[in-house]
């Protein structure tokens, strides 16, 4: 076939598109094929212990023991469809047994407040050793970190100190980090924030040997800032860009980013328009980037209003007022979890274990309502993707392929489904489904 330009003249276009691709690719590498948290609870430094995450798992029980003893009570409580209300309440009690905390961050920002230097000096290496000790006891959360003080000019010192306390006491403790930790910068509002720290992490690797990189970071969204920078122009990608690829995830603070924009306490919560906004900006400024996104927190908790003096009892009056408080707040933690689920935001805060049972639940229901959609769109999905590749087709929509397997493996990993669910509703293997990469599978499909 007769053409009128040569290979000569393609050349050094080939040549920038390819530079281009490449750059485009290690900017945009896809989303993270690790597990993703449904959540992180959050407490404060001063009194976390190694066996916690077994403690709330413990009070999670006991408040559905006392407020929604069965399926059915539980169910009508939180707002769950009836249909899967026994599946939802059995998997939600075998999850707070076996794992109730899936992420856990000790705090020594807001949840710890501003203390005396030596106080914090001893509640930064005590909770250090409370780490190691969990870890060679086995009772850690599978994630796990701490929050450091921001990098404000008034707090930078403070933070930098408790974060090297606490890094040199854990490693003189244990003498390794635990699988999955990270720690958490809030209200970051320049690159440089960012840069900093992945610049200690840089010096402290190098003093204690650890491997480069061992140490991970994630930032917290709560200024208008970290949205929009000086210019208007989208700043998250900067922000995770400064952590030199140690920035795993962007979480956003729901009531101090409200507070930052005026927006009085009345109407400081995770539906409003102004976090709708800045959400879809963190979306969209870091797909394909591979960090993970969290909504924040649900601040109206299922606590008891009365409660009973020594020696008395509460009246039936008030046991009622303490059931229906409970369930208020329930059915209003579910309603959020769901509305971030809908909206692509897999992972959120918790604030105290009574929040634990409608995480589950409200994750447990966004995936077995769509389960049977979502297999039958995979199973054809691979069936025409494999079908492509051995015909010699080129396939090239491996994300959406991806995106569904994702599905199966974010229901999988929460424990909305069991391994044997995951095997019949996909399609595909054990074997296919650990290895968590749609384009993996396929090519495995097409050398058999």
């Amino acid at each position: 076939m007769k053409t009128t330009l040569s290979g000569n003249a393609l050349s050094p276009i080939l040549t920038s598109l390819r530079k281009a691709n490449a750059a485009f690719a290690a900017r945009y590498p896809g989303e993270s094929l690790r597990r993703q948290p449904v959540h992180t609870v959050y407490g404060g430094a001063q009194v976390f212990k190694s066996d916690t995450a077994a403690r709330l798992g413990a009070l999670a029980l006991r408040a559905l023991e006392e407020y929604a003893p069965d399926a059915r009570a539980f169910a009508a409580a939180a707002g769950l469809p009836d249909a899967l209300a026994p599946r939802i309440h059995a998997r939600v009690v075998e999850k707070l047994r076996r794992e109730p905390v899936e992420d856990f961050r000790i705090d020594f920002e807001d949840g710890y407040g501003n203390r005396p230097d030596a106080e914090e000096d001893g509640h930064a290496a005590a909770a250090a050793a409370e780490v190691a000790a969990g870890l060679a006891a086995g009772t850690l959360s599978p994630a796990i970190g701490i929050r450091i003080k921001p990098f404000a000019e008034e707090l930078k010192r403070r933070s930098l100190r408790t974060l090297d306390l606490f890094l040199t006491a854990l490693l003189e403790h244990a003498g390794r980090l635990p699988d999955n930790f990270v720690v958490t910068l809030p209200k970051v509002t320049v690159p440089e924030q960012v840069r900093a720290l992945a610049d200690v992490f840089d010096r402290f690797e190098r003093r204690r040997r650890l491997g480069p990189g061992a140490l991970r970071l994630e930032i917290m969204v709560e200024t208008p800032q970290a949205i929009l920078g000086e210019r208007g122009e989208a700043a998250l990608l900067r922000l995770v860009e400064a952590g030199r690829g140690r920035c795993e995830a962007a979480h956003f603070g729901t009531y101090d980013y409200t507070a930052s924009l005026q927006i009085t306490a009345a109407h400081q919560h995770m539906a409003h328009p102004a976090c709708d906004f800045a959400k879809h900006v963190m979306q969209v400024a870091l797909a394909g980037t591979g960090v993970w996104l969290s909504d924040g927190a649900t601040n109206i908790l299922p606590v008891p209003i009365h409660r009973a003096a020594k020696g008395s009892k509460l009246t039936e009056a008030q046991v009622r007022e303490n059931r229906d408080a409970v369930h208020a707040a329930w059915r209003l933690h579910a309603g959020h979890v769901r509305r971030s689920l809908e909206g692509a935001f897999y992972q959120g805060w918790d604030l105290h274990p009574a929040q634990l049972p409608t995480r589950y639940a409200a994750v447990f229901a966004f995936f077995l309502e769509g389960l049977d959609a979502a297999s039958a769109r995979l199973r054809n999905f691979v069936e025409k993707a494999g079908q492509a590749t051995l015909v010699g087709e080129v396939f090239d929509d491996a994300a959406t392929g991806q995106g569904l397997l994702n599905y199966f493996l974010r229901a999988l990993g929460c424990g909305a489904i069991t391994e044997p669910e995951a095997v019949e509703k996909s399609g595909l293997t054990l074997a296919e489904l650990r290895s968590r990469s749609f384009v993996r599978i396929l090519k495995g499909r097409r050398r058999t």
